[in-house]
Protein backbone atom coordinates (compact mmCIF):
# COMPACT_ATOMS: atom_id res chain seq x y z
CA UNK A 1 0.00 0.00 0.00
CA UNK A 2 1.16 3.75 -0.39
CA UNK A 3 2.20 6.10 2.07
CA UNK A 4 -0.80 7.64 3.87
CA UNK A 5 -0.52 11.33 4.51
CA UNK A 6 -2.88 12.67 6.20
CA UNK A 7 -3.40 16.89 5.46
CA UNK A 8 -5.26 18.95 8.15
CA UNK A 9 -4.95 23.18 8.81
CA UNK A 10 -7.63 25.12 10.41
CA UNK A 11 -10.25 27.16 8.40
CA UNK A 12 -9.11 29.39 5.59
CA UNK A 13 -5.48 27.94 5.82
CA UNK A 14 -5.79 26.79 2.10
CA UNK A 15 -5.65 23.06 2.86
CA UNK A 16 -8.16 22.72 -0.43
CA UNK A 17 -5.81 24.11 -2.68
CA UNK A 18 -2.71 22.92 -1.36
CA UNK A 19 -4.23 19.13 -1.87
CA UNK A 20 -5.23 20.64 -5.54
CA UNK A 21 -1.72 20.87 -6.51
CA UNK A 22 -0.46 17.57 -4.85
CA UNK A 23 -3.35 15.90 -6.68
CA UNK A 24 -2.10 17.51 -9.97
CA UNK A 25 1.29 16.52 -9.27
CA UNK A 26 -0.01 12.89 -8.98
CA UNK A 27 -1.07 12.42 -5.36
CA UNK A 28 -4.22 10.27 -4.59
CA UNK A 29 -6.86 13.13 -3.04
CA UNK A 30 -9.30 11.82 0.04
CA UNK A 31 -11.12 14.33 1.05
CA UNK A 32 -12.91 13.80 3.61
CA UNK A 33 -15.42 16.91 3.25
CA UNK A 34 -16.28 16.03 -0.34
CA UNK A 35 -17.47 12.61 0.98
CA UNK A 36 -19.63 13.75 3.43
CA UNK A 37 -20.90 16.75 1.09
CA UNK A 38 -21.69 13.54 -0.96
CA UNK A 39 -23.47 11.49 1.94
CA UNK A 40 -25.51 14.11 2.43
CA UNK A 41 -27.02 14.86 -0.53
CA UNK A 42 -30.33 14.42 -1.77
CA UNK A 43 -31.54 10.25 -1.13
CA UNK A 44 -28.12 9.53 0.21
CA UNK A 45 -27.42 7.38 3.18
CA UNK A 46 -26.10 10.54 5.36
CA UNK A 47 -29.40 12.78 4.90
CA UNK A 48 -31.85 10.03 5.19
CA UNK A 49 -30.26 8.87 8.41
CA UNK A 50 -30.18 12.92 9.59
CA UNK A 51 -33.39 13.40 8.53
CA UNK A 52 -34.83 10.18 10.67
CA UNK A 53 -32.55 11.26 13.85
CA UNK A 54 -32.76 15.48 13.77
CA UNK A 55 -36.41 15.13 11.87
CA UNK A 56 -37.14 16.49 8.00
CA UNK A 57 -36.73 20.16 9.32
CA UNK A 58 -32.77 19.49 9.24
CA UNK A 59 -33.34 18.54 5.61
CA UNK A 60 -33.58 21.42 2.61
CA UNK A 61 -36.59 20.77 0.16
CA UNK A 62 -34.69 18.64 -2.25
CA UNK A 63 -33.43 16.51 0.66
CA UNK A 64 -29.99 17.21 1.31
CA UNK A 65 -28.87 18.21 4.45
CA UNK A 66 -29.47 22.16 5.65
CA UNK A 67 -25.97 22.54 6.58
CA UNK A 68 -26.50 25.70 7.59
CA UNK A 69 -29.18 24.61 10.40
CA UNK A 70 -27.10 21.81 11.30
CA UNK A 71 -24.05 23.97 11.94
CA UNK A 72 -26.26 26.67 14.27
CA UNK A 73 -27.23 23.29 15.99
CA UNK A 74 -24.13 21.43 16.55
CA UNK A 75 -22.12 24.81 17.42
CA UNK A 76 -24.95 25.05 20.74
CA UNK A 77 -25.65 21.34 21.89
CA UNK A 78 -22.50 19.46 22.08
CA UNK A 79 -25.05 16.06 22.58
CA UNK A 80 -26.23 17.37 19.04
CA UNK A 81 -22.98 17.15 17.55
CA UNK A 82 -22.49 13.82 19.13
CA UNK A 83 -25.28 12.55 17.16
CA UNK A 84 -24.07 13.94 14.20
CA UNK A 85 -20.65 12.47 14.17
CA UNK A 86 -22.52 8.63 14.97
CA UNK A 87 -24.28 9.20 11.70
CA UNK A 88 -21.54 10.32 9.98
CA UNK A 89 -18.29 9.45 10.91
CA UNK A 90 -18.63 5.22 10.27
CA UNK A 91 -19.75 6.41 6.90
CA UNK A 92 -17.09 8.67 6.00
CA UNK A 93 -14.47 5.97 7.78
CA UNK A 94 -16.18 3.13 5.33
CA UNK A 95 -15.59 5.10 1.75
CA UNK A 96 -11.83 6.48 3.00
CA UNK A 97 -10.73 3.17 3.85
CA UNK A 98 -12.00 1.60 0.55
CA UNK A 99 -10.23 4.72 -1.07
CA UNK A 100 -7.19 3.82 0.14
CA UNK A 101 -7.14 0.56 -0.28
CA UNK A 102 -7.92 1.12 -4.42
CA UNK A 103 -5.21 3.59 -4.77
CA UNK A 104 -2.61 3.25 -7.28
CA UNK A 105 -0.73 6.62 -6.96
CA UNK A 106 2.86 6.50 -5.57
CA UNK A 107 1.26 8.42 -2.24
CA UNK A 108 -2.20 8.64 -0.63
CA UNK A 109 -3.44 12.32 0.76
CA UNK A 110 -6.42 11.80 3.26
CA UNK A 111 -7.81 15.88 3.80
CA UNK A 112 -9.16 15.96 7.39
CA UNK A 113 -9.95 19.26 8.88
CA UNK A 114 -10.44 18.55 12.38
CA UNK A 115 -7.65 15.76 12.45
CA UNK A 116 -6.23 17.51 15.73
CA UNK A 117 -9.67 17.61 17.54
CA UNK A 118 -11.01 14.03 16.44
CA UNK A 119 -7.99 12.07 16.17
CA UNK A 120 -9.28 10.52 13.05
CA UNK A 121 -7.73 8.83 10.47
CA UNK A 122 -4.36 9.12 12.18
CA UNK A 123 -4.47 5.41 12.74
CA UNK A 124 -4.34 4.99 8.65
CA UNK A 125 -1.55 7.65 8.23
CA UNK A 126 2.14 7.37 8.31
CA UNK A 127 2.49 11.59 8.45
CA UNK A 128 0.52 14.30 9.56
CA UNK A 129 0.81 17.58 7.07
CA UNK A 130 -0.11 21.02 8.61
CA UNK A 131 -1.14 23.66 6.20
CA UNK A 132 -0.01 26.96 8.48
CA UNK A 133 -1.11 30.62 8.17
CA UNK A 134 -1.70 33.53 10.44
CA UNK A 135 -4.88 33.71 12.47
CA UNK A 136 -5.65 36.84 10.66
CA UNK A 137 -5.40 35.34 7.30
CA UNK A 138 -7.83 33.02 8.24
CA UNK A 139 -10.11 35.17 9.45
CA UNK A 140 -9.77 37.35 6.65
CA UNK A 141 -9.96 34.52 4.12
CA UNK A 142 -13.04 33.18 5.69
CA UNK A 143 -14.85 36.35 5.94
CA UNK A 144 -14.04 36.68 2.32
CA UNK A 145 -15.20 33.25 1.12
CA UNK A 146 -18.09 32.16 3.18
CA UNK A 147 -19.33 35.94 3.76
CA UNK A 148 -19.19 35.03 7.53
CA UNK A 149 -19.16 38.02 10.02
CA UNK A 150 -15.40 38.33 12.07
CA UNK A 151 -17.15 36.89 15.11
CA UNK A 152 -18.88 34.33 13.18
CA UNK A 153 -15.18 33.18 12.09
CA UNK A 154 -13.84 33.55 15.06
CA UNK A 155 -16.06 31.51 16.55
CA UNK A 156 -15.22 28.52 13.92
CA UNK A 157 -11.75 29.17 14.49
CA UNK A 158 -12.07 29.13 18.77
CA UNK A 159 -13.66 25.92 18.12
CA UNK A 160 -10.84 24.22 16.56
CA UNK A 161 -7.28 23.54 17.54
CA UNK A 162 -5.21 26.48 18.21
CA UNK A 163 -2.15 27.09 15.16
CA UNK A 164 -0.01 26.10 17.99
CA UNK A 165 -1.65 22.24 18.96
CA UNK A 166 -1.67 21.78 14.84
CA UNK A 167 2.24 22.89 14.71
CA UNK A 168 2.99 20.40 17.51
CA UNK A 169 1.25 17.62 16.06
CA UNK A 170 2.83 18.36 12.54
CA UNK A 171 5.59 15.96 10.39
CA UNK A 172 5.61 18.71 7.43
CA UNK A 173 4.34 22.16 7.48
CA UNK A 174 3.52 24.08 4.39
CA UNK A 175 2.97 27.93 5.24
CA UNK A 176 0.26 29.75 3.22
CA UNK A 177 1.06 33.33 3.85
CA UNK A 178 2.55 34.48 0.90
CA UNK A 179 0.46 33.64 -2.10
CA UNK A 180 0.13 30.87 -4.40
CA UNK A 181 3.60 31.31 -6.54
CA UNK A 182 5.34 30.84 -3.15
CA UNK A 183 2.97 27.68 -1.87
CA UNK A 184 3.21 26.17 -4.88
CA UNK A 185 6.86 26.28 -4.71
CA UNK A 186 6.43 24.56 -1.81
CA UNK A 187 4.40 22.11 -1.98
CA UNK A 188 6.09 20.75 -5.12
CA UNK A 189 9.02 20.46 -2.98
CA UNK A 190 7.32 18.87 -0.37
CA UNK A 191 5.91 16.28 -3.23
CA UNK A 192 9.45 15.71 -3.97
CA UNK A 193 10.27 14.14 -0.19
CA UNK A 194 6.87 12.38 -0.56
CA UNK A 195 7.88 10.43 -3.18
CA UNK A 196 11.37 9.74 -1.73
CA UNK A 197 9.17 7.72 1.16
CA UNK A 198 7.41 6.20 -1.16
CA UNK A 199 10.57 4.64 -2.34
CA UNK A 200 11.43 3.78 1.09
CA UNK A 201 8.58 1.67 1.28
CA UNK A 202 4.89 3.01 3.59
CA UNK A 203 6.18 1.99 6.96
CA UNK A 204 9.47 5.32 6.89
CA UNK A 205 8.48 7.79 9.38
CA UNK A 206 5.33 6.29 11.21
CA UNK A 207 3.30 8.81 12.88
CA UNK A 208 4.16 10.17 16.55
CA UNK A 209 1.46 9.95 18.69
CA UNK A 210 2.13 13.13 21.32
CA UNK A 211 1.42 12.67 25.00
Amino acid sequence: MPPVIALTGGIGSGKSTVAAILGELGAAIIDTDEIAHRLTAPGQPGACAIGERFGAGYLREDGALDRDRMRQLVFSDPAAKKNLEAILHPMIRAEVSAAVRAARAPYVVIVVPLLIETGAYRDLAQRILVVDCSEQQQLARVMQRSGFTAEAAQAIMASQASRAERLAHAHDVVSNETGLTALRAEVVALHGRYLELAKQGSGAGQIRHPP
